[in-house]
């Protein structure tokens, strides 16, 4: 099974990471927060990768491909609240919560970096389309191309 792109970028790859993390050691939170804490950190972890899936199933379409990276720092902010629940709780001992918060720190970084410069993400065929949109709309007009564009039909 071949991997999407997705799977290569940089946040993607540090939110996996993060979220395995977690994973693991919130097995051995008490069996009391099994369905509050314990399942809240792990979705809100998760739901980073997922939306950056999600993204890049966007990205032909600018607006809906930054949305879903405002929706991966959401999670990613919720990451951090749980985290920092589990250390007041001391289910999470201080070492481990900075380590994860700074892992989570920089996947937001990472997603900031994204929504800022949506073009590096975005599928190259975004562009030449717009191109081809602007030219049939040019031509009905009766404008004529511009010289140096090649469009791809």
């Amino acid at each position: 099974m071949s991997r999407s792109r997705f799977q290569e970028w940089s946040a993607y790859q540090h939110a996996f990471i993060l979220a395995q993390q977690i994973f693991t050691l919130s097995k051995n939170f008490p069996r009391e927060e099994t369905y509050s804490l314990t399942d809240q950190v792990r979705r809100s972890s998760r739901s980073v990768c997922a939306n950056l899936a999600e993204a890049y199933g966007k990205r032909n379409y600018p607006k809906h491909f930054r949305s879903k990276i405002t929706d991966c720092q959401a999670e990613n902010f919720e990451t951090q609240t749980w985290l920092t629940m589990a250390l007041e709780c001391e289910y999470i001992n201080s070492e481990d919560f900075h380590s994860l918060t700074e892992l989570s720190e920089a996947v937001g970084k990472l997603l900031t970096y994204m929504y800022n410069n949506p073009q590096r993400y975005l599928a190259r065929r975004t562009n030449e389309l717009k191109l081809l949109t602007d030219y049939r709309l040019q031509t009905k007009k009766g404008h004529a191309p511009p010289g140096n564009v090649t469009l791809l039909e």
